[in-house]
């Protein structure tokens, strides 16, 4: 009988994981070797380019004083710095070198910019400070023509004999600076930075494409090993030349970064450049060696494939948290002004809508007796809302049920919600669209301004959270809605009597043309005495005796077309009503009035068709005014006698409202 052998795989196994850490080996071996010969290629490459491009900018600002110096001697010709002849001459040299524009500094911290024009300094420029440097270089400062943009100025003294009469400023603006280096370190794929060393702050930053910000403000970086932040701070700092390696979160790989100084000032230089570009020509050789390394990427097949489903499925999720975020801070944005922008609400319900598939979004904002304003969005624009007392008793039953310290309501059908809001007959009414989300919208001094709510959300769609997150955002609406109303009443209300004043006046008259249909009247009233009773009992008495009179035309005509205009001017304005009474409303006022010993004078224009609305009321001023003469012409109302202007101010204001018990 044989005897089975017995198959030593072990050893094999062993041999070949001995094999394959070997060729790993001896692959990172060479592939660290050529790294390092391509980082010292590339530190030496990256001097050579700074320098290329610090000579170019040193040439660019001598260039640019010599100019300026040229320009200053022909200014101090120049008594009057504002001359046009003057200004000509500057304004040519407008796009010497890396100049953009010419400003003279003057005494008095006075910028005379582009025509001479003049632009005050704000306290951030120093004629003496500047004059004291003599010819010199800015930092970074804020340009005062462009607001938000920043320059650095090139200062050359103006001088007249051993006087400094003026500072001659080449304003060069960082934002397009890049523009005027026309050298492109390493074919264009390397940053150009400028920083001055004593702030940190960037003149010039082609990674970002702005002149603006601090690199010590940004943080510190993640630093590849063998390399220090301080290192590169206090190396920038002292003025000195070095590189580092640093993490860039931008592209996801490192930054090989160069700075020396330029000579100008506290200015570093600095270029960097993506390892990617780096290594560009060690990329063939990685290349060769990746193929003995094809072995290993077998093993790693199935847990690409499962980090490829697991990338996917967080990459849902984050991009739905993202997506969440932008819809708050749609809505937040849409809210802002919409106390003002009516349709902005709309649009806002709509985010709503997307953010939580309803097919319904509802905004109740709550008043004294319910229902003060309803915002809806449908996605089935053509459906028709509810009755409003159907309406108005769901809200009420939704704001009983948040009363209880609830903080949201969630129903699935209408049964449900009919469970959770007893006495609201949902399925009759119709208010309930397969299912609903709602929550409170919370006032800022406490409890809830309204509700807002979601009807048709899918089943998998059923998280309050998602409007918990914008309800702060409704909040301030509300807020913001009843803020602006009542500044807005403020605005258009007469304090002392209560009705609209001259400023709402203004801006109903050009609408009341549009508003008639039959007929429209202007019921113009001065008060009679006004003057004579302030000189004789005081201004309280005067304005208890514009609240009588105020009482009696509101009660006459309605305070939605009634204005005081002036101190005792009176417009009533009457839409559609009969001629007769009109003329029999004012006949009542004055007869009431004169039983309280209080005269008026009334000039009433009733048309049929109106022309003008300005001439209607120019005509019954004018009738007023004849009114009034005819008052005076009596002499029992002569206005020489001005003790006798009287009435009974105890009951003046009360008497109307007993009047109109009755």
């Amino acid at each position: 009988m044989s005897k089975k052998t017995k198959i030593h795989w072990q050893s094999s196994m062993i041999v070949t994981v001995l094999l394959i850490f070997l060729i790993v080996l001896i692959s990172l071996t060479i592939t660290n070797r050529i790294n390092n010969m391509e980082e010292a290629r590339s530190l030496n490459r990256l001097r050579v380019e700074a320098r290329n491009v610090i000579s170019t900018v040193k040439t660019e600002m001598l260039n640019d004083s010599e100019e300026l110096e040229l320009l200053a001697r022909v200014i101090s010709e120049y008594e009057d710095m504002t001359s046009p002849d003057l200004w000509n001459i500057i304004d040519s040299y407008d796009t010497v070198g890396a100049i953009s524009r010419l400003e003279l500094l003057l005494p008095g911290d006075i910028i005379l910019t582009t025509g001479g024009n003049q632009i005050s300094s704000g306290g951030n420029l120093s004629f003496e400070k500047e004059a004291a440097q003599g010819a010199h270089i800015s930092d970074r400062e804020a340009d005062l023509v462009s607001e938000g943009e920043y320059v650095v100025r090139n200062y050359v003294p103006v001088m007249r004999g051993e006087e400094t009469v003026a500072m001659l400023c080449g304003v060069v603006e960082l934002g397009a600076l890049p523009e005027e280096i026309t050298f492109a370190p390493y074919g264009n794929k390397a940053a150009i930075y400028i920083i001055d060393a004593g702030t940190g702050n960037f003149l010039m930053d082609t990674w970002h494409n702005k002149p603006e910000g601090n690199i010590w403000q940004l943080g510190k970086r993640e630093m590849a090993p063998g390399y220090d932040h301080e290192q590169l701070k206090q190396g920038m700092i002292n003025g000195e030349t070095g590189y580092v390696v640093f993490a860039s979160e931008t592209i996801g790989e490192y930054l090989y970064f160069y700075y020396e100084p330029i000579g100008i000032n506290r200015w570093q230089l600095a270029l960097s450049v993506p390892e990617s570009v780096v290594f560009e020509s060690a990329y063939f050789i990685r290349y060769i060696l990746n193929i003995f390394l094809v072995s290993e990427g077998v093993c790693l097949v199935l847990y690409f494939f499962w980090m490829l489903h697991y990338v996917r499925r967080e990459t849902s999720a984050k991009q739905r948290q993202l997506d969440t975020i932008q819809y708050i801070y749609d809505v937040e944005k849409l809210l802002f002004n919409a106390h003002e922008q009516s349709e902005n609400v709309t649009t806002a319900l709509s985010k709503v809508a997307e953010m939580t598939r309803a097919e319904c979004v509802i905004l109740w904002i709550s008043g004294d007796c319910g229902v003060k304003d309803c915002y809806r969005w449908c996605r089935d624009g053509s459906r028709t809302p509810p009755d409003e007392a159907a309406e108005e008793r769901f809200f009420r039953g939704l704001m009983r049920y948040f009363a209880g310290g609830t903080g949201e309501l969630i129903a699935r059908n209408a049964a449900e919600l009919k469970q959770k809001l007893p006495g609201v007959e949902t399925e009759k009414e119709k208010i309930c669209l397969l299912s609903l989300i709602a929550v409170p919208v919370p006032e800022m001094s406490g409890g809830a301004c309204g509700v807002l709510a979601c009807f048709g959300v899918p089943g998998r769609e059923m998280e309050p959270g998602l409007l918990r997150n914008v309800d702060f955002s409704f909040s301030m609406f509300c807020y913001n809605l009843r803020s602006y109303d009542m500044i807005r009443l403020q605005g258009e209300m007469d304090i002392l009597s209560g009705l609209l004043n001259r400023n709402r006046y203004e801006k109903d008259l050009p609408v009341y043309k549009e508003k008639y249909k039959t007929s429209l009247a202007c019921i113009y009233i001065d008060v009679n005495g006004l003057h004579e009773l302030n000189n004789s009992r005081g201004h309280e008495a005067g304005d208890r005796l514009i609240r009588v009179v105020a009482a009696h035309i509101c009660a006459a005509y309605g305070e939605e077309h009634t204005y005081r205009i002036g101190g005792d001017e009176f417009v009533a304005i009457a839409v559609d009503q009969d001629r007769k009474a009109v003329y029999d409303k004012c006949s009542e006022i004055e007869y009431n009035l004169r039983q309280k010993g209080i005269h008026i004078s009334a000039g009433i224009q009733w048309e049929e068709q109106v022309d003008s609305v300005d001439t209607l009321i120019k005509a019954a001023e004018k009738k007023m005014y004849q009114a009034k003469r005819v008052f005076y012409q009596q002499a029992a109302h002569d206005r020489r006698n001005r003790e006798r202007i009287d009435f009974d101010l105890d009951k003046g204001e009360n008497d109307h409202e007993d009047e109109d018990s009755e």
